[in-house]
């Protein structure tokens, strides 16, 4: 299943969560209906997934865990704040840079329409020494 494929999947679960949902809960809720939702699929949901930083040819467990790791593919990271900033987008970059993933999807629940508070982005950096090297370069879809 191609990146796209699985992206499709998960913000249509995405945006069933947040019809029967609406805005304004905590993320803690939003994570568990997501991960319920994508439960239902065919896809390899890890929660939680804890990520080590690699930092001079040593591994480190830092405590950094993404939301969602789907199909070894994609990072899924859950927000419910009031506008996402670069904070946010440096956050998921990172988990994606950690996990080696090529795709991650933040996704902001605190908004009116799901799509306003939706961001694909794109991990062009692949490297088992992951933030040992500062030609990170992404895209925001």
């Amino acid at each position: 299943m191609t990146e796209n494929e699985i992206t499709e999947i998960i913000i249509g679960c995405a945006i069933k969560v947040h019809k029967v949902l609406g805005s304004g809960l905590l993320e803690s809720a939003y994570e568990e209906c997501l991960f319920y939702e994508l439960s239902q699929t065919n896809l390899s949901i890890e929660k939680q997934k804890p990520l080590p930083l690699i930092y001079e040819s040593v591994r480190l467990e830092c405590g950094y865990r993404a939301d969602f790791v789907v199909e070894n593919k994609v990072v899924i990271e859950i927000k419910s704040v009031e506008s996402l900033n670069d904070i946010h987008l440096a956050q998921t970059l990172t988990y994606l840079k950690l996990s080696n993933c090529s795709v991650g999807l933040l996704i902001n629940f605190n908004v009116l329409k799901l799509t306003q508070g939706l961001k694909r982005l794109v991990n062009n950096y692949k490297s088992s020494a992951a933030l040992s090297d500062n030609s990170v370069s992404y895209a925001v879809k």
